[in-house]
Order: C-alpha cells, then structure tokens, then sequence
C-alpha cells in the first residue's frame, strides 16, 4: 500500500470543509502537507499546526500565476511533491436562464482551471517520484444537476481531464484519480453562486444529516493509499450513477423532483405540474 508518510502532500482550498480536513487527516499519517486558500488568516487559523512540516501559501487557483508560484514555492521547500490534491472549489443554485454568465465562467475558472494549473506544474515532480494526483469531483461530475448547470459543467470537465491523464500516465508509475463525496457537510452551499455571482449564504440541505467532512476525508486519503481509481460515496451517489447509467430517462425525472423539493428552489419556476 502506498503510505503518506514522509510524503509531500499538496491540497488546494483547504481553509475549511472538505480541503481542512484531507489537511488535517494527511499530516496525522504523517505526511509533510502545502496548503493554500484565498484568505491566508482563515487558513492559519483552520489548520492550526506549528510544524516546519506545514507551508501555508494565500492562492486564488483561477489565476494561473498563483498557482505556479505555490507549487515552485513547495518544491523549493520541500524538494519534490508526491501527492497533489486538487479540492479548491465552488458551487451553484440559480436556473441557467436567471444565472449571469460571470458566473458560469467564475466555476469553470476555479474548479476546472485550478485543477488544471497546479496538476501542470506539479505533474513531472509526481511522475518522477511516482506519486499521486487526486481531484475532489462530485455526482455532478456524472450525472448534470438542475440549477447547477455551471457547476456541473466543472465537474464533468475535470473528470475528462483526469480520465485522460490517467490513461497518459498508465506506464509511469504516477496514478490518477478522482472522488465523488455526494453530499458532504460543508461551507460550499453557504458560498455557493446566487443568478447574480454572489454568496446565497445558505444552505438549502440539513447538514447535521450528510457525511461530515471528516469522514470524506479519511475516505479519500484512505483511497489515496490503495491507489483507488475512483470514488463514489454515500448510497445515494451510487445509486444516481448507476440510474444515470441505466435508465437516464427516469434519473432525469427523479433529480428534478430532487431538487424541486429543496427550500425555495430555483425550480418552482419551471415546474408546470
């Protein structure tokens, strides 16, 4: 099994949710972790460890100079990365006809592009030291979610973009994957994209009901060691990839009921039923 110890981790977005607690739960088996966030006094304060094993660095992962200067500044740190994390992202909850197209584009830059900065500068450090390259994808990355068209444009984006570098990197010894949490109790429904690019500042989900973030991550570092493919958490992730597969005729009907259901869902606006 391939151990974090020792190891050189790298993860995007990691000032709360999911990318805190991958931090956290990786430094824990022992790795040596790089982490960065668009507000560096959050991100201090999120993963407070005072180690010389621990590099902060304040990135905006849309912006590809801020990317190449984080992964310079951890190889110059650190000599090599063996493992990158690619969890930076945000999210939706507007019709694709209300949404400003700022907005659609804001997703793509952050959640496809981000991903696709750092895996460039990090790439021959990994493939030489025959590490790891996961991103955090979602359903969405399967299956489009209504009032989420941006969204899961990014997702679907990223998902092609690893497949493809996995089956590029089949005979190097570097393994690629991506994880699929389902629902997961975060802050990225809080600071999901209203029509108008702001924060909705709310959750339309019961929280204290979805996997806590703690558990997704042991999740996927767990799959990061076994050198997992693929992860789809949560039975009714499964069970929406597999509808999706089978009968996507009914998944569309299901989702959309899904989502009409949710408080003040964008939906209403459509439903003619």
């Amino acid at each position: 099994m391939y151990s974090l110890k020792d190891k050189i981790v790298v993860i995007t977005g990691a000032s709360s949710g999911i990318g805190r607690a991958l931090a956290i739960e990786a430094y824990n088996r022992g790795a040596k972790i790089s982490v960065c966030a668009r507000n560096l006094d959050k991100l201090k304060e999120a993963i407070a460890i005072q180690s010389d094993n621990v590099l902060y660095h304040q990135v905006d992962v849309s912006k590809e100079t801020d990317c190449e200067l984080f992964i310079n500044t951890t190889l110059s740190k650190f000599n090599h990365i063996d493992v990158l994390i690619n969890n930076a992202g945000i999210s939706m909850r507007a019709l694709f006809e209300d949404a400003d197209i700022k907005v659609i584009k804001e997703l793509m830059d952050i959640n496809f592009w981000g991903s696709v900065f750092c895996t460039k500068y990090a790439i021959t450090s990994i493939r030489e030291h025959k590490g790891v390259i996961a991103s955090i994808s979602s359903i969405a990355g399967f299956r489009g979610l209504p009032a989420r068209t941006g969204y899961s444009a990014s997702k679907f984006a990223l998902q092609g973009f690893m497949e493809g570098l996995r089956t590029e990197l089949l005979k190097t010894g570097a393994h690629v994957m991506w994880v699929c949490p389902g629902f997961t109790s975060s802050n990225i429904r809080n600071v999901a994209r209203s029509a108008d690019g702001n924060a909705q500042g709310e959750t339309p989900l019961s929280e204290d009901k979805l996997m806590t973030a703690e558990e997704c991550a042991r999740i996927t570092i767990d799959g990061i060691e076994k050198r997992k493919r693929t992860i789809v958490m949560t039975s009714q992730g499964k069970l929406t990839v597999l509808l999706n597969k089978l009968l996507p005729g009914l998944a569309d009907k299901l989702v959309f009921n899904h989502f009409l259901r949710e408080s003040n869902s964008p939906l209403k606006k459509y439903n003619m039923s």
